[in-house]
């Protein structure tokens, strides 16, 4: 068995303490806090865990304080509604006897409906042209930074290529949509539960880097300081989240310190599985991040 594996299905597992009650840890990591979508993950996993029959379609999240990775996370589950064709249901994730996460998820009993449409995936570069052989054929390579190098580390629960490369090196990106095919590291059990929870995981991951994608920098330079302030979510088809999927991103709005992000997920046919928003902290570290990327 792999060790990604190994290590997204333990984050993911979480321990039963009592009723609506489940304890959660972090990998080990040097990390200063606790990956929101590893919060976000684990609060679908304690919903699920209180009922059956349904499956969630929508998540709403609050980050409301960093989580502390040494230390093991309580998850609260309040049953608020079980109905025939809904469920609610809301987790509120404790440290220390402090919130640091509230979500409300929604699940939905299958039906069949009269509508049915979804916007187009635009085409871009398949991710068996974005391999770490192939990254290193491209004549940035010498430049990329160690970030994106560590993408292409085995030993990740997910595995990320970015499509547009260039934004790591200073390209500036007009129209400020960025995309990256993302996927489990290793082959997930079929359960349609968890791969909706291992999704959620992975959402959170350069999401809020949209947000620099029209100034030719990234979240990870070291200019930024940036936290995740919520997170949305919605669920519209069925997936695996072991196999490819593109998350196409942008950021339609930042201002005062703050920055909102949209996120669109499709498999590698063009079938879109899923929706996310997101709106963060984005502040420039008192050195100094230009206001205007072209006096860099």
């Amino acid at each position: 068995m792999s060790h990604s594996l190994i290590d997204l299905l333990a984050i993911l597992d979480l321990e039963a303490i009592e009723v609506n009650l489940f304890r959660g840890n972090s990998p080990s990591t040097d990390s200063q806090r606790v990956f929101g979508g590893q919060v976000i993950g684990q609060a679908m996993v304690a919903a699920c865990r209180t009922l059956g029959g349904q499956s969630p379609h929508s998540l709403h999240a609050y980050f409301i304080r960093p989580g502390n990775p040494q230390v093991p996370i309580i998850y609260q589950v309040e049953r608020l509604r079980d109905g025939k064709s809904y469920s609610t249901r809301r987790v509120t994730a404790i440290q220390h006897g402090n919130s640091i996460l509230s979500a409300m998820v929604s699940f939905h009993a299958e039906e069949d409906g009269v509508l049915d449409h979804q916007d187009k995936m635009i085409e871009v570069i398949p991710p068996e042209g974005l391999t770490a052989e192939e990254l290193s054929k491209h004549p940035m390579f010498p430049e990329m930074p160690e970030i994106m190098l560590r993408y292409y580390e085995t030993g990740r629960p997910i595995e990320l290529r970015p499509v547009e490369i260039g934004r790591y090196v200073g390209q500036k990106i007009e129209h400020g949509r960025i995309h990256i095919w993302i996927k489990t590291a290793a082959k997930l059990p079929d359960e349609p539960a968890l791969h909706m929870c291992a999704l959620a995981y992975a959402s959170d991951l350069s999401l809020l880097d949209a947000v620099m994608a029209r100034y030719g920098g990234t979240l990870f330079d070291g200019r930024m300081l940036s936290a995740s302030l919520d997170h949305a979510m919605w669920f519209h088809r069925p997936f695996r989240a072991d196999e490819w999927l593109l998350y196409a991103n942008d950021s339609p709005s930042a201002q005062h310190g703050r920055g909102l992000t949209r996120g669109l997920i499709y498999k590698s046919d063009g079938t879109l599985v899923a929706s996310v928003a997101q709106e963060g902290s984005v502040r420039e570290r008192r050195c100094g991040f230009p206001h205007e990327q072209g006096r860099r």
